[in-house]
């Protein structure tokens, strides 16, 4: 029996949506999904979720400071911190102090980080390749663009 997606009313006025047809709901859901074909494989390299973000961010526009780096991310700046602390223990990050400004630092992969991602990328493409095969390339590309449109949007409406 297919559920009514329509706004119930409630005695007191308010409106909600089915929990299934929830804009936020619907989206922890995807990527919950989507991350428990990536877990065993962070797991298995003793890589955190947020870690594996920071370092990808990092290989796709090299060096950044760092709240630019946890804007991009998408890692809240104390989170930030520890992790950069344990991934430059792990010798995958180099952290460079701003020769002026003590407080500003630039952030990189370093050769091992970079070593690291090239030796785990094709475990990743592997996963992407099979979300594909289940999903299909053209759906997750119009899922993509918009979501992209769909941040893009609310980031502007943010800022007016």
């Amino acid at each position: 029996m297919p559920q009514d997606s329509a706004p119930r009313q409630r005695p007191d006025g308010f409106e909600l949506n089915a929990p299934r047809r929830s804009l936020p709901i619907a989206l922890l859901r995807a990527r919950e999904l989507v991350m428990e074909r990536f877990r065993p494989m962070l797991n298995a390299h003793d890589v955190t979720e947020q870690q594996w973000r920071v370092l990808r961010v990092l290989r796709e526009s090299g060096p950044l400071d760092a709240s630019m780096l946890a804007e991009r991310a998408c890692v809240l700046a104390p989170s930030l911190t520890r992790m950069l602390r344990a991934l430059e223990t792990r010798g995958l990050i180099e952290i460079r102090r701003d020769g002026e400004d003590r407080r500003r630092a630039s952030v990189g992969l370093s050769e091992a980080g970079t070593a690291f991602l090239r030796d785990v990328s094709p475990q990743s493409a592997e996963i992407y390749a099979k979300l594909e095969a289940e999903i299909g390339a053209e759906r997750i590309t119009r899922l993509l663009d918009e979501l992209e449109a769909f941040v893009a949007a609310l980031e502007h409406d943010d800022r007016a």
